[in-house]
This record gives C-alpha cells, sequence and structure tokens, in this order.
C-alpha cells in the first residue's frame, strides 16, 4: 500500500482528485444550455457578440461592473462562438481549481482536515447555482483569484524575517490577484478584513502593526465599493418601492438571511433557483430574535475566542464578513425577486464547511486511535458522496431554462418571476396562448411587475389584440413610467384603434424617456404625416435616419415627402 500512502501525500494527487470529483459530480451542469442573465451578459451583449467590441468592456456600462469576466467571455467566444460547452468548462474547473486553493490556503492556516474542508465546499449542492449558471463565471473566476490573493499574502506573511525581498515579491502578487477578483466580482470587496482575520488567527491577537501593509487592500475595497453601490442604483436600476426598506426592516432582513444560509449548508435541500420573498414586519418584535440570536452568538464567540472555541469563532465572524455585502444593508437588483439566493454565499460558505471538517479530524485524531482514523475516512467518505449525489441531482435542474423555472415553480409555487421567464421561453418559441397564459399568472401574483405586464403585452400585440395589449402596457407604465418601449407599443395599439392623437402623445412620451430611440422617432413622424404635418413629421423621420443610418423605412418616408440629400 506504500503507492496509495505517496499518492496521498502527493499535493499533485490530492488536487486532482478534488477536480476529478467535481468534475464528475457536476457532469449534468457540462451538457446545460444558457439560461437566465446568460443574454445580457454573454449570448446578446453587443460588446462581444455585437458592434461595440472589446474596449467596451472596460470603458463602457456594457460591463455592468465585472469587466474580467466579460474579458473571458469575449476570449471564449472568439474560438467557440455561443456553444455552451466551453463555458460550462470554463466555470466547472474554476470552481474546481478555487477549491484546490482552498485546501492550500487552509494548509497555510494550519487548519486540520483542510483537504476534506476544501472537498466539501467544492462537492456543496449549494454550489450549483454558481457553478451551473454561465453567468456566475462572476463567481468561479472571482473566487479563484480571491483564493490565489489570500494564499500569496499568507506566505508573504511566513517570510516577514526570513526572505524580504521574496516577501514583498508575494505581497504584490497577493496585491495583483485581488484587483482581478474585484474586477471579476465586486462581492470579493470583503477580503481585507478575511486578510485581518487570517492574521488574528495566526498571531492569536489583533495585528495592529500589520494595518499598514493591509491599507491599499482597503483602499482598492472602498473604491470598488462605492462604485458597485452607485452602479446597482444608477445602472442596474435597484431604486424604488422594491428596494425601500426602512433601516430597522434591513436589520431584521440581515439576521434572517444569516440563519437562511447556515440551514442550507446544514440541510441542502430543497435549493431553489428564486425563493420566496420574506414579508418584514418592523412593528413586530419576534422578526428580531434572528439578528438577536446571531448577535449574541457572535458576542459569545468573541468571548471566548482565545478557548476551545477560537476556531468556531474564525470560520462564524468569515461566514458573517463574507455575507455582509448581500444580508441586506445595500440594495441589490436581485432583491426584488427574493432576500436569498444560493449564489450570495458562494464564499461564506467556505467557513463552516471547513469548521466541519476541522471537527471531524480532530475527533479522528482524538482518543481512538487508529479506530479514530478509519472513522474519520468512513464519515468524510459518506458525506462527500451524499453532497456529490445531492449535487449531481440540482445539476441536472439546469439543463435549460424552462427545466430551471419549473423547478422553481415546484418549489416556491408564488414565484412570479419563473413564470415570467416561461412565458419568455414560450414566446420565444411562437407559443404565445401559453405564453399568455403564463404572464397573467406572474402578473396575478405580482400585479406591479413591469417586466411580465409589459410582455405580456408584447403577446396580445402579437395576436393583433390591441386592446387587451394596452391595458397591459398601460399598467407596465404604471409600475414603471419610463418604460420607452412601452410608450412606444401603446402608442400603435392607440393608433390602430383610431386614438391617434393618444397615439401621439404615446410617442412623445417613449422619446422623452428615451431620446435615442430611433423606432419612436419613425412612428411618430409617420402619425404625423398621416395628419398633413409635414415639417414636424420630417424632423422625426429625419431624426430617425440620423439614429439608425441603415432605417429603409425612414428613408422611403423622407423620399415620399421630397426630401434628398446626401445623408439619404
Amino acid at each position: 500500500m506504500r503507492w496509495w500512502k505517496a499518492a496521498v501525500d502527493s499535493p499533485w494527487a490530492a488536487g486532482a482528485v478534488i477536480v476529478l470529483m467535481a468534475v464528475a459530480f457536476y457532469w449534468p451542469a457540462l451538457h446545460a444550455g444558457f439560461i437566465w442573465d446568460d443574454d445580457q451578459h454573454l449570448t446578446q451583449n453587443p460588446a462581444i457578440i455585437g458592434p461595440i467590441g472589446f474596449k467596451d468592456i472596460w470603458t463602457s456600462s456594457q460591463a455592468v461592473y465585472y469587466p474580467l469576466v466579460l474579458t473571458s467571455f469575449w476570449i471564449l467566444h472568439k474560438f467557440v462562438d455561443l456553444n455552451p460547452l466551453p463555458y460550462h468548462l470554463l466555470n466547472v474547473f474554476m470552481h474546481a481549481g478555487s477549491a484546490v486553493l482552498l485546501w492550500r490556503v487552509l494548509r497555510q492556516l494550519g487548519v486540520r482536515g483542510a483537504w476534506l474542508g476544501a472537498a466539501l465546499w467544492a462537492l456543496h449542492p449549494v454550489m450549483v447555482q454558481s457553478v451551473a449558471w454561465v453567468t456566475e463565471l462572476k463567481n468561479t473566476q472571482s473566487c479563484f483569484f480571491y483564493l490565489l490573493s489570500i494564499l500569496f499574502f499568507l506566505k508573504a506573511d511566513g517570510l516577514a524575517e526570513r526572505n524580504p525581498p521574496y516577501r514583498r515579491w508575494h505581497f504584490g502578487l497577493s496585491l495583483f490577484f485581488f484587483v482581478l477578483a474585484i474586477t471579476s466580482k465586486s462581492a470579493t470587496v470583503m477580503l481585507p478584513v478575511v486578510l485581518v482575520l487570517c492574521l488574528w488567527w495566526r498571531r492569536n491577537r489583533f495585528p495592529w502593526r500589520d494595518l499598514p501593509a493591509l491599507m491599499p487592500f482597503f483602499l482598492i475595497s472602498a473604491m470598488a465599493s462605492a462604485w458597485t453601490i452607485w452602479e446597482q442604483k444608477f445602472h442596474s436600476g435597484a431604486v424604488g418601492l422594491e428596494w425601500s426598506q426602512t433601516w430597522p426592516e434591513r436589520w431584521a432582513i440581515a439576521g434572517w438571511n444569516i440563519w437562511f444560509y447556515l440551514s442550507k449548508i446544514a440541510w441542502p435541500t430543497p435549493l431553489s433557483f428564486f425563493y420566496p420573498q420574506w414579508k418584514i414586519d418592523a412593528t413586530n418584535p419576534v422578526v428580531y430574535l434572528p439578528l438577536v440570536a446571531a448577535l449574541a452568538g457572535l458576542s459569545l464567540l468573541w468571548w471566548k475566542r482565545t478557548g476551545l472555541l477560537r476556531p468556531v469563532f474564525l470560520a462564524v465572524a468569515y461566514f458573517v464578513v463574507s455575507l455582509f455585502p448581500v444580508v441586506g444593508f445595500f440594495n441589490i437588483y436581485f432583491f426584488r425577486f427574493s432576500f436569498v439566493s444560493d449564489h450570495f454565499q458562494y464564499l461564506a460558505a467556505m467557513g463552516p464547511l471547513a469548521l466541519l471538517a476541522s471537527g471531524i479530524a480532530s475527533a479522528g485524531r482524538g482518543p481512538f486511535g487508529r479506530r479514530g482514523l478509519l472513522l474519520e475516512s468512513i464519515v468524510g467518505a459518506g458525506l462527500l458522496f451524499g453532497l456529490g449525489t445531492l449535487t449531481w441531482r440540482q445539476a441536472r435542474n439546469y439543463a435549460d431554462a424552462e427545466t430551471l423555472y419549473r423547478m422553481s415553480i415546484a418549489r416556491n409555487p408564488d414565484c412570479w418571476p419563473a413564470y415570467s421567464n416561461l412565458g419568455a421561453v414560450a414566446l420565444q418559441n411562437r407559443r404565445v396562448d401559453e405564453a399568455i397564459a403564463y404572464y397573467q399568472k406572474a402578473v396575478a401574483i405580482k400585479p406591479d411587475a413591469a417586466e411580465a405586464q409589459y410582455s405580456l403585452g408584447n403577446a396580445f400585440f402579437i395576436k393583433h389584440e390591441f386592446a387587451e395589449a394596452a391595458a397591459a402596457y398601460q399598467a407596465a407604465l404604471r409600475a414603471r413610467p419610463n418604460n420607452a418601449r412601452a410608450h412606444s407599443n401603446l402608442a400603435i395599439c392607440l393608433a390602430s384603434t383610431g386614438n391617434t392623437d393618444e397615439a401621439i402623445a404615446q410617442f412623445r412620451e417613449a422619446i422623452r424617456s428615451d431620446p435615442t430611440y430611433a423606432e419612436a422617432h419613425y412612428n411618430l413622424g409617420y402619425a404625423l404625416r398621416q395628419l398633413g404635418r409635414r415639417d414636424e413629421a420630417v424632423s422625426h423621420l429625419t431624426e430617425a435616419v440620423r439614429l439608425k443610418p441603415n432605417y429603409a423605412q425612414a428613408r422611403e418616408q423622407l423620399r415620399e415627402l421630397g426630401v434628398t440629400g446626401p445623408s439619404l
């Protein structure tokens, strides 16, 4: 059995086992397609497949705040176009590579059961959302660089006395990888605080003397945090009634979120893409009990931080610190669907799972002797197989968008975004009546869901049922008044039923909401021409051609009106 012992003791072999397990249990994800948000980030992103190009990934809002992830998509698209398999392969191997790095980080920290902790994290079904969803390369890629940054920082810390030049080199690499992590996903902003926790663990005291060295990390984190808050508010649109929670409500939500995520680590079934959104009554003292319990637990662990509970404090503190950006204190667009999501705890779950593995390893090396080691192996293998089986089953739910949304409805019957997205799938496949039924179900659950109302209007529009379409567009505009396309489509419906004056007013509203909307200028110009208002019509038709030079219909209208010139 010497060959087996050599393989287990070999870092390469141990790392390869983690990778092979990840590929095996995430195998169904490799055969999945594209799902929700993959269009915005990849399949219909003009910076990747359209005319905008690579430069705008880094200089425009097309990258949102994931420029390095979109760069990865851009490079891969050049070689494989929009074949889903290579994108899923990249995600799986990024996740597997992150698990190997987690093992090395835990080894650097001297955590018992480091390999088992990394393997548990790699195979835990809560990770499926991040690994099987192409868009969440944001998570897997940022995590890979996040762990590299921690690893090189810990190595630099270990070289403080022995080799100062080599230490500076490792420190520089740590800072470099942090930049790569934060340009992949800004959820890694808590890394400087995590480094403080790592130093506290090593020194068994607060690392005051190390704070100057950490200042570049904190500066980058502060800049990225400010940018992300601004982006969520002014670009993603995380403003309005759906994000108007009071501070007492936000504190209560944070308490519920912490315990929810812990419960999913401890008992990862059932998992859903969209969980129900909690209704928080800030006047009911009961809603604050989870928060009180969390704060009391943290206080107790801090008080006992130098005793047997020291590793528990580290794991729990890391968990809470990593969750801080997504527990409800800051507006995130996804919160309009739910205050929780599996992909939000991708980084945070490392702490509790490493603690579990450490506990298993400590028990196995306790008073049981060789039987303890056997028990450790049996328990560890059983956990890995059980979690891996759940991961395999959960990954199958990501086969395609329709499968995913049906799973979400089965586990959350009032999941209005899943009904709305099923409507989009049906409409894309020209099953118009089926799409209308899904959209109607979505708006019955949430009448102020502007996108569902707008899509319902589009479905009725396709069937030329203009009165029903107009009613849906009006409902969409009550929820979101600045939707230029809803104004324009409503105008077409009104014009089709003879309400020309109202139609013109709606076309003007569409242009006010989006002055660059060429189709609205064309439609307004056409309507004005029908009323004999030639000069106004020419003005809007000319603007349509300026905004969209290849707009053949607008050019034809101008020629019929006798307008000629070099631009036509």
